[in-house]
């Protein structure tokens, strides 16, 4: 996708600009190539002004970036995880209930209309049109000193979606996702079924019956995995 920055000035070579006797008739012409570039860009201004608009639930719909290891799910494994979080907020004592989701932003914007504070921590910037529920972060720099602090044991639930099916990776969003539970807090980890002896080992989740599932067919086999008996809460709903 082409973007264009606002303040750069077009190159001359790529304008024509009216001579000074031009008619007032007469319009200033543009390159198809430029003209494209900047239709483009006030689409992607315009559709981000309607997002921030609207506010998070309605958000512009994104494309899954699969440099980024982005694969969406579909709409049934979407709403399964928007009815967990109903379900313990509606039996969860506090008066706040707090829910993160790491590297899940398909599921945002389910799970908000349940949770309007839900907060989105993803790599991924194009988010950022979530306003105040969205916050940039890399799972690299787990290990770095003070690294999510300011998050730190704040919330009740946190969904989380490594987008990597290694160790390093698990344990890496294992470190950030203990850090910001709170010290009751329940955890959900959606990822392959190769990850079962890292997730029981660096999040303290066991293996669930949910299966969660895909817009497209991914050739990994998908699990679920919770510290807490998730299976009861969608077979009780059911």
């Amino acid at each position: 996708m082409f973007t264009i920055d606002p303040h750069m000035a077009l190159p001359e070579s790529k304008i024509s600009a009216p001579a000074e006797d031009t008619s007032d008739d007469e319009a200033c012409v543009l390159p198809a190539d430029t003209m494209l570039i900047l239709q483009q860009f006030l689409q992607e201004k315009a559709l981000k002004e309607r997002s921030e608009e609207a506010g998070p639930e309605s958000a512009g719909c994104f494309e899954e970036n699969w440099q980024l290891s982005q694969f969406w799910y579909n709409e049934e494994t979407k709403q399964k995880l928007a009815l967990i979080v109903k379900h313990l907020q509606e039996n969860n004592p506090s008066d706040t209930f707090q829910v993160a989701l790491l590297s899940a932003p398909s599921a945002f914007k389910h799970v908000v209309k349940e949770n309007k504070n839900a907060m989105l921590f993803e790599f991924d910037e194009r988010f950022a049109s979530y306003g105040e529920n969205f916050q940039q972060y890399d799972y690299n720099r787990a290990f770095d000193a003070g690294y999510m602090d300011a998050y730190a044991h704040q919330f009740n639930l946190v969904i989380a979606d490594p987008p990597f099916l290694s160790e390093e990776c698990i344990e890496k969003m294992g470190v950030i996702v203990k850090k910001i539970t709170k010290q009751e807090g329940k955890i959900v980890l959606c990822s392959g079924a190769v990850v079962h002896d890292w997730a029981k080992k660096h999040f303290g989740v066991s293996m669930c019956e949910f299966r969660p599932e895909h817009e497209r067919n991914l050739g990994n086999e998908f699990r679920s995995y919770a510290n807490f008996d998730l299976d009861s809460i969608l077979n009780k709903e059911q």
